[in-house]
């Protein structure tokens, strides 16, 4: 199936949706499942212990952090672990908009994660890869990288 075709097909379902609401839709059931790690560190040292489990990667950062230069290290080095590891990696343009998507579906009184630049959704199950949401955003990152597009960018509207 080409992704012309399954581009048709999905739109012929009426499920297409945006990378933006599929992203949405996607962390809501990995924070429900307890799939999702966060923070550069955290992200690192999973990717290091058990990287054939984790599905997507997201690099969260506004302009004032694109002028740290300690974080575009780490991410140069995220990235390229995870395209030599064949996982999808998006760049999340609005993580103001990512912070509330983690904190609010985190449990009430937890204490709220500093570092939310790295995101990592993991598989903790083989029925996960069944989740629409999941499978467009594999695709979208798909045709980015057909489009020489290696991190493509996402923005998460505010609500």
């Amino acid at each position: 199936m080409t992704l012309e075709e399954l581009a048709g097909e999905q739109q012929a379902m009426g499920r297409m949706e945006t990378p933006a609401s599929a992203l949405e839709e996607v962390l809501s059931k990995a924070l429900t499942q307890r799939s999702v790690t966060v923070g550069v560190y955290e992200a690192a040292k999973l990717l290091n212990v058990d990287p054939d489990n984790v599905v997507l990667c997201l690099l969260a950062a506004d302009d004032e952090d694109d002028r740290d230069v300690a974080l575009q290290i780490h991410f140069t080095l995220i990235q390229a672990f995870c395209c030599e590891n064949d996982i999808n990696i998006l760049r999340v343009s609005n993580p103001g908009r990512l912070a509330e998507l983690l904190l609010l579906g985190a449990s009430g009184g937890a204490e709220q994660p500093a570092d939310l630049h790295c995101v990592l959704v993991t598989n903790p199950h083989a029925s996960q890869w069944k989740d629409p949401a999941l499978s467009q955003l594999i695709c979208f990152c798909q045709e980015s990288r057909y489009k020489d597009q290696w991190v493509p960018v996402i923005n998460l509207p505010e609500r």
